[in-house]
């Protein structure tokens, strides 16, 4: 058996590594059902800024992943969340290179329905990145994603507990503004959400500093090669380097997004079929689906 963590969680496996600490599957005594446990250090000061961040969050959506509960237990602090084991999109790009413009379509979907909820709690996410996206492992069926890591989300209006000059966020999703000490704002996630469907659609992260010259330059760029002249007019506001050219909402962005689909050609039968797969693997010997082998005597036994 795992290390049972504040007589509640039992540690099976490590699964991955977030930003702030290691991640692992873990065996939930109390509601007896596998979680994503994220342990983390008391010792360290902005670990546990982001912590008190992440924990303060509580947003119920389909596509959305907000931690569901935490426990601390010596000189460690966890806190849960849904399993998710089909990896990031980092790894589906990884995998499979640019993706179909149609397959794209479906995740921005679900992600701006997502940000959308994120977004009505008056939060500002701030990291939208393809790590941060995460998937059901659905095989070959209809891809289903999860907007996950807000640590370092904010609510609009907040006081920074950073320096005000301090950048925060992933460099290369950054939105212009962003990068000049702006308030977190709503459009500024809708910027990384542009960038990560040009990246979902290449196969190559966007060169954000060269995308803004070119509008400072040219004005709007023409579509890049693997992108479809009606999905680009989407993404090309998403992108636009001035805050006031982009969509006003999520909701906006996604009524685009699927007028855009309307008008793509129909996928070929050479096109790939995309497969999201388990990326964690089977649970180890003994373990199954109702948990550990032996869990007598455990929390909430």
């Amino acid at each position: 058996m795992g290390e049972i963590f504040a007589g509640r969680y039992e540690l099976i496996d490590p699964i991955g590594r977030g930003g702030v600490g290691a991640v692992w599957r873990a065996w939930d005594h109390r509601r007896r059902r596998y979680v994503a446990a994220k342990v983390l250090q008391q010792s360290d000061a902005h670990t546990l800024l982001r912590f008190v961040r992440e924990q303060a969050l509580r947003i119920d959506h389909p596509h959305v992943l907000a931690p569901a509960s935490w426990a601390a237990d010596d000189d460690k602090v966890l806190f849960t969340m849904d399993l998710v084991n089909g990896g990031s999109l980092a790894h589906l790009t990884g995998d499979y290179g640019p993706l179909p413009p149609r397959f794209v379509c479906v995740l921005l979907d679900q992600l701006l329905a997502g940000l959308t909820a994120v977004h009505a709690e008056g939060v500002v996410h701030r990291d939208i990145k393809p790590a941060n996206i995460l998937l059901e492992a659905t095989g070959t069926g209809r891809p289903h994603l999860r907007l996950s890591d807000f640590g370092i989300a904010m609510r609009k209006g907040e006081p920074r507990l950073t320096e005000a000059n301090y950048v925060v966020g992933t460099p290369g999703y950054f939105a212009p503004e962003q990068m000049l000490g702006a308030e977190p704002d709503f459009p500024a996630d809708l910027f990384a959400v542009g960038l990560v469907a040009l990246y979902l659609l290449t196969g190559i992260k966007p060169d954000a500093e060269e995308l803004i010259g070119h509008f400072a330059d040219h004005g709007i760029p023409n579509a890049p090669e693997d992108v479809p002249e009606p999905l680009w007019q989407v993404l090309a506001s998403l992108v636009h380097p001035n805050p006031d050219c982009r969509f006003k909402t999520a909701t906006g962005a996604r009524k685009a997004v699927l007028a855009a689909v309307e008008m793509l050609p129909e996928p070929t039968v050479e096109e790939e079929i995309v497969e999201v797969f388990d990326h964690i693997g089977p649970l180890p010997a003994g373990y199954g689906p109702d948990g550990p082998p032996k869990t007598k005597g455990a929390a909430g036994e």
